[in-house]
């Protein structure tokens, strides 16, 4: 059990970052498209923090159903 749970915030963990930039990343360029102007640094920031929450909870539920895929459920909880 303490092998899943641990595989699960190991993947969650490695995924974070490349997650969290593509979100950032697709939502400034997707912001900046529609405003046809670059944006303030507030609003930059503000994307990032918006990015860093999706990007928690994506990557702990990809590496959730990943490992219930690959492991199946632990046993005993």
């Amino acid at each position: 059990m303490l092998y899943f749970w641990g595989s699960v915030a190991v993947l969650a963990a490695l995924l974070y970052l490349p997650v969290t930039r593509l979100i950032w990343a697709l939502s400034v360029r997707r912001l900046e498209r529609r405003r046809g102007a670059p944006l303030h640094e507030d609003e930059v920031r503000g994307q990032g923090t918006r990015a860093r929450f999706l990007g928690v909870l994506i990557s702990a539920a990809t590496a959730l159903l990943f490992n219930l895929q690959m492991l199946g459920w632990p046993p005993y909880g």
